[in-house]
């Protein structure tokens, strides 16, 4: 059964000179998690942040830090996100050579596990963590960069993933990641989406802005400036 929507900002398109600001901001706006998209140049082509800005950002806001690791390996560095402040940390299967273990490292820490499909990742790897994982997340777009259009055959997976929850039994997060909008948001709560990580979407227009933003993601109805 699809859980109720949820909106999980990315502070990769937030303002990075006041980034504790921004992080605070977005939490009183309504949002439900803060997602922090972790990046290492080799793994896909951009280089972020690390453990040090997720710990420094913990005190600016109670909401689940959703880590998102697009680094490879992975495993060396999942105590060290988990000790900074990750409530949700999420891998790729092409990070490692065994996601079974990396899951389980997760979850030694205390922490919910995720694992993250790229466009052109088969769903297999879902049959077998089922009953391991907390969050699975549809990648629409190739990871790496904030601002690309979304990958329209990500809805075929987004179904066909919610349909696998559904016979689960489980309450698993279904996540979407990348180019999600005013549009693209509702058609991928159709498909069975219940998180969707928006970047620029959220965080465009100023503070002021942030909490229309986030309301109108979830198909919420805004006043319109003017309107």
């Amino acid at each position: 059964m699809q859980q109720h929507v949820r909106i999980a900002p990315s502070i990769l398109s937030a303002d990075f000179a006041k980034l504790g600001d921004e992080v605070r901001a977005i939490t009183a706006a309504g949002a439900d998690y803060i997602h922090v998209d972790v990046m290492d140049g080799h793994f896909v082509p951009n280089l972020t942040i690390g453990p040090s800005v997720v710990k420094a950002l913990r005190p600016h806001s109670a909401l689940p830090f959703d880590v998102h690791l697009m680094i490879a390996p992975a495993d060396p560095y999942i105590a060290e996100f988990a000790n900074a402040g990750a409530d949700i940390i999420t891998v790729h299967p092409e990070a490692g050579p065994h996601l079974h273990r990396t899951i389980q490292l997760i979850k030694s820490h205390g922490k919910k596990a995720g694992v993250a499909i790229n466009p052109a990742t088969s769903l297999d790897v879902v049959d077998y963590l089922i009953d391991d994982v907390d969050l699975i997340l549809i990648m629409s777009v190739n990871p790496g960069f904030g601002g690309q259009s979304f990958i329209k055959e990500a809805f075929t997976k987004i179904r066909a993933v919610r349909e696998r929850i559904d016979q689960s039994g489980r309450a698993i997060d279904l996540e979407v990641d990348g180019g999600i909008n005013d549009k693209t948001a509702g058609e991928a709560i159709a498909a069975g989406a219940d998180v969707l990580v928006a970047g620029t979407a959220t965080f465009s227009g100023g503070n002021n802005a942030y909490a229309g933003n986030i309301r109108r993601l979830r198909g919420e109805s805004v006043a319109r400036p003017g309107g």
